[in-house]
């Protein structure tokens, strides 16, 4: 008797990712990029095994992404591997699935440098890292069989691969929604675009113990020092230090696994904004530090993240909303999302202090983080830490720097030491990112601001 062939399992989208299938496409991937810089070159088929081997314990990343009559679901992918290739194309680029054997990953290399792009409805900064870090202890197992040989070709102890969906585990019903989001349109970065859907690259590299310093100095973390920092950069290089009838308005995502004590490998957070809308002529740095720093306090505690959470959530368990056909619903979802796009000035996230184990970190530099260009937002950051060194790297599809060379020396009026990293578009910087469709020269040096 024949045995009968394995159903694929499948999985539902969490809330977060409910979007992302119906807002994507060429002009906006919904894709992040995270990194890990060795201090040896990649060999490419040593990472094509390594990608193999991990994937085959990661069902998270072993999934496609199917249309439903109401909603679309996640069904496991039984297909190779993605193929591992050298880099060629922008930081954040879209990923066709078709042509990446309907995976919603992709692992490319160059020089020292792997990289793992993700496509955001498959997970978040945290599950992707908990992917990259795994990648790069088996790649090193792989490339130095004799110095590792005591470690074993399993994942890490203390890893929890759960797909839960914490976001319905923790909804609450009834819950005040009225407060959970403001509609009032921001200011939008505007002015000469780089060619061809190009982007830049900025990394500004810091000492975390003068950072933390400098931040407690204004009675602040790290992130809202950096986040206000950001701000105040906008409103002195693009609104000029003028007043302006519209709020300059950072998105900060929040992690939310350490509220609600979670291990999820699926999307689990929540996106507070950042404001500040200068009104007189002329504040002082410290003035819109403080500012921010105060709104990103209030709007960081926990009701008001539950509040979101809930407001979230209420949306997609709309008893009235569940039997509309998809494609009827992605019309809407797409008309409320545009509407909103000029909402957001620009997005800032931090994807927190990556953490490797003793016998690997001898062999990695750098972890760092980039984010890809939404509607509305021509300019983005990303934060991530390792080692004693926190990296912000700053990605826009905008040719001028300003806003960028001025947060990086408003930080040094603090005292804080930065080096800065550009990639070719800028002359006077060493390159970072190969150029779409030929290679140019790359240089590994950092130059001090």
């Amino acid at each position: 008797m024949a045995s009968r062939k394995k159903q694929p399992s499948w999985a539902k989208l969490d809330n977060t990712a409910l979007l992302f299938p119906v807002i994507s496409g060429e002009g906006m991937s919904s894709t992040y990029r995270i990194c890990a810089t060795l201090k040896e070159p990649v060999r490419r088929e040593l990472l094509q095994e390594a990608e193999e081997r991990v994937l085959s314990q990661f069902e998270t990343f072993r999934m496609r992404l199917r249309m439903g009559f109401f909603w679309y679901y996640f069904e496991e992918n039984d297909r190779k591997a993605p193929e591992v290739q050298e880099e060629s194309d922008y930081p954040g680029a879209y990923i066709n699935k078709s042509r990446n054997n309907h995976y919603m990953f992709r692992v490319t290399y160059y020089r020292n440098r792997i990289n793992l792009e993700v496509f955001h409805a498959l997970t978040d900064g945290f599950g992707g890292f908990v992917f990259l870090k795994e990648l790069v202890y088996q790649y090193l197992r792989l490339s130095h069989p004799e110095e590792l040989a005591g470690e074993k070709d399993k994942l890490s102890s203390g890893i929890f691969l759960d797909p839960e969906d914490s976001y319905l585990k923790n909804f609450k019903k009834g819950a005040d929604h009225s407060k959970a989001y403001g509609s009032r349109k921001a200011v939008v970065l505007k002015g000469e675009k780089l060619p061809n859907g190009e982007v830049s690259v900025l990394h500004g590299y810091f000492k975390i113990d003068e950072l933390k310093a400098a931040a407690k100095a204004h009675g602040a973390t790290i992130n809202q020092y950096l986040v206000g920092n950001f701000i105040y950069a906008m409103y002195r290089e693009y609104l000029k230090g003028a007043p302006s009838e519209l709020p300059i308005s950072c998105c900060v995502p929040v992690d939310l696994r350490k509220l609600y004590d979670s291990h999820t490998m699926k999307n689990f957070f929540v996106i507070v904004s950042a404001k500040f809308q200068p009104t007189k002529e002329s504040y002082t740095r410290d003035e819109v530090l403080d500012f921010v720093i105060g709104t990103l306090k209030e709007q960081t505690t926990k009701e008001n993240l539950e509040t979101i959470l809930s407001y979230n959530v209420s949306n997609e368990q709309n008893k009235f909303l569940r039997p509309i056909p998809l494609f009827i619903k992605n019309i809407a979802i797409r008309k409320v999302y545009n509407s909103s796009a000029d909402t957001a000035t620009a997005t800032m996230t931090n994807v927190g202090n990556v953490e490797l184990r003793e016998p690997y970190q001898k062999y990695v530099e750098h972890f760092y983080a980039m984010l890809a260009m939404s509607k509305g937002q021509n300019m983005k950051g990303a934060i991530c830490s390792y080692n004693g060194t926190l990296i912000v790297t700053f990605t826009s599809c905008l040719a001028e720097l300003s806003i960028q060379k001025r947060f990086f020396q408003s930080i040094t009026a603090d005292g804080v030491e930065v080096a800065v990293e550009t990639n070719e578009y800028h002359e006077e910087q060493p390159a970072e990112a190969p150029v779409k469709g030929k290679r140019k020269k790359k240089h590994e040096q950092v130059s001090a601001v």
